[in-house]
């Protein structure tokens, strides 16, 4: 059983790989390995398929097998969700808050949780279980950069990974704090590009996102 200890770590290690996360929501399974090739061609090693879709679990199962590849699930929001994905293949789940019996699941799965925050309180609800990473979400709608930046003083030992209205114009001024070890974006992976097939864009996209900056290793 994971402790909250080895899921903060994991999720470090996991957010240490690239600047950006792919928020992908993927609708149709063909897409999965092709998406997922361009992405770790393009310096985008970890890679979030949203439970968003009929598909996801399909394109997590796929996209596991994919050479140089981290795949997790996002979008968890129940303890069946953690089992189902864990079960497909995926190395981390991310979900937009947290619950007791999600952690709780998460946690029996051996499925280490990026679990989204939006305030001070829940971040101090997290540290409280042991968790010392999390996702900050939805990050534009609660004040951005800025509100991380605040967080930083009471909450030094917390870390974040941003995601929500984060875009290649918004994304170094997360990544330039202390307190963020990357970003979440979906802009690397539009649906119109999964839809017409353009993998070289895709990698594209990709490569920029890795080389953006951040404060901290």
């Amino acid at each position: 059983m994971l402790t909250p200890k080895e899921a903060s770590a994991n999720a470090r290690e996991f957010c240490g790989l690239a600047p950006v996360i792919p928020v992908l929501v993927v609708q149709e399974v063909a897409h999965a390995v092709p998406l997922a090739e361009a992405l770790v061609r393009g310096g985008l090693p970890v890679l979030e398929v949203t439970l968003r879709t009929p598909a996801a679990l399909e394109v997590i199962r796929a996209m596991a097998a994919v050479a140089g590849g981290v795949v997790g699930a996002g979008t968890i929001l129940t303890p069946e969700d953690a089992k189902a994905a864990r079960e497909a293949g995926a190395l981390f789940g991310v979900s937009p808050g947290v619950t007791d019996s999600l952690v709780e699941a998460c946690e029996a799965e051996d499925l280490p949780l990026l679990g989204g925050v939006a305030t001070v309180s829940e971040a101090m609800r997290m540290l409280e279980r042991g968790y010392e990473v999390c996702k900050f979400f939805p990050a534009e709608a609660n004040g951005g950069a800025a509100t991380l930046r605040a967080f930083a003083g009471p909450l030094p030992q917390m870390s974040f990974c941003p995601t929500g209205g984060v875009t290649p114009a918004n994304a170094p001024d997360y990544l330039k704090l202390p307190n963020v070890l990357c970003v979440g974006g979906s802009w690397v992976a539009e649906a119109s590009l999964l839809r017409d097939g353009r993998w070289d864009e895709v990698e594209r996209l990709a490569r920029e996102a890795s080389r953006l900056e951040r404060g901290r290793p």
